[in-house]
């Protein structure tokens, strides 16, 4: 999914290119879960007419800011992307629009033409975007609620160090935690982690001081690479486990290393367990691996891990119910006829009826007797 590096390339071509100049046409979607909480009409209506006046990103969020308010913001969510008509930008794998296709795209959901003929469109295929009109966009969720920026204020290695020491959590699970750094998703944090060698399951408090500023740079060198190149995953280092996340487990290497997939954060992680070991008690601690099919993409949004475990349970139901209609099948013959040790049951139940039936008798008797 769009993480750091692909946010911020559309920030920095919106200010090279459209910054200064007036929005003279506006179309939005009829997607009201992309549109967030605004209509159409209301959206448009506010954009047009305004000067871009500068492009803003914390994290995975962008917006723009304009000569007045309402501002609009970003969430590029899974599949979110940017483009600007005749400008080479980052096509993202899952949201790239071919040169043959229309424009704007039929997945736009907000185009915008501006007043010197240039047009750029926010698209989103899979529809896990948001987009939003806000007052104020830093001081209401999702914005006001990020940690600080991994790119422009990742706090000093003392800092850091200092942090994690605190931080009895999963270092894996710690770096996707938005609220702690903001712009590190899941390749990132596999990728910073594998070059660190730190493993995805040990817990930041027990990192050593060096482990913890190796770590800080490898964030720094990772994120500063990427936007080196774009955030053109095609030119990344050839030695990032990055190029190797997608392979079945059993047949992902780096380097002559076996790659492993386990549950990290609650997203599926690659590491080399050959480099990236459990140390101090949780050496001890054996995690499980996770067995991965062939997928065009390795990360998992929320709603399909949703479905993964409705699936899960879905299936333990069905299991549940098999296995009671095989108990019952089993305590008749082929041929319909009770079994010995099912009429026995039936023949014990009958006695204990009829002996409880026989006691009720006699106390209804006695009862009569003694109103008489």
């Amino acid at each position: 999914m769009p993480e750091l590096p692909v946010v911020e390339v559309a920030r920095r071509a919106i200010e090279e290119h459209c910054v200064g100049k007036k929005i003279n046409e506006c179309s939005v979607a009829d997607d009201p879960k992309v549109i967030d909480g605004v209509s159409r009409a209301d959206f448009e209506s506010a954009l047009v007419g305004r000067t871009i006046v500068a492009a803003l990103r914390k994290g995975k969020n962008l917006w723009l800011r304009l000569d007045s308010p309402p501002f609009p913001t970003f969430q590029f969510g899974m599949a979110g992307a940017v483009y600007i008509k005749g400008v080479a930008l980052t096509n993202y794998r899952r949201a790239a629009v071919n040169d043959t296709d229309e424009w704007p795209s039929k997945y736009s959901k907000v185009f915008v033409k501006l007043d010197d003929g240039l047009e750029f469109s926010f698209t989103d295929k899979r529809r896990f975007a948001r987009v939003r009109l806000l007052e104020d966009p830093e001081s209401v969720p999702p914005i006001s609620e990020l940690g600080p920026d991994a790119l422009l204020e990742l706090m000093p290695v003392d800092d850091f160090v200092d942090s994690l020491s605190k931080k009895k959590i999963a270092i894996k699970a710690l770096l996707l935690d938005q609220s702690y750094i903001s712009g590190i998703g899941n390749w990132i944090a596999d990728e910073v982690l594998y070059q660190a060698k730190i493993h995805p399951l040990q817990i930041a408090s027990s990192l050593s001081k060096e482990s913890c500023k190796i770590l800080h740079r490898c964030i720094r060198e990772v994120i500063d690479k990427a936007l080196e190149v774009g955030a053109d995953s095609s030119q990344f280092p050839k030695d990032w486990i990055f190029h190797f996340r997608e392979k079945k487990s059993g047949k992902a290497f780096i380097n002559g290393k076996k790659i492993d997939f386990i549950k990290a954060g609650g997203r599926t992680s690659a590491y080399v367990p050959e480099l990236q070991k459990l140390t101090g008690n949780q050496s001890k601690e054996v995690p499980k691996k996770k067995s991965r099919k062939a997928r065009s993409d390795v990360e998992e949004s929320e709603s399909e891990e949703d479905d993964n475990n409705g699936t899960s349970k879905r299936s333990k139901t069905a299991e549940s119910v098999k296995g009671q209609q095989k108990e019952k099948t089993s305590e008749f013959k082929s041929d319909g006829i009770p079994s010995k040790g099912t009429m026995q049951k039936q023949v014990k139940a009958a006695k204990g009826t009829s002996k409880k039936l026989s006691e009720s008798s006699r106390a209804t008797t006695r009862q009569k007797k003694a109103k008489i």
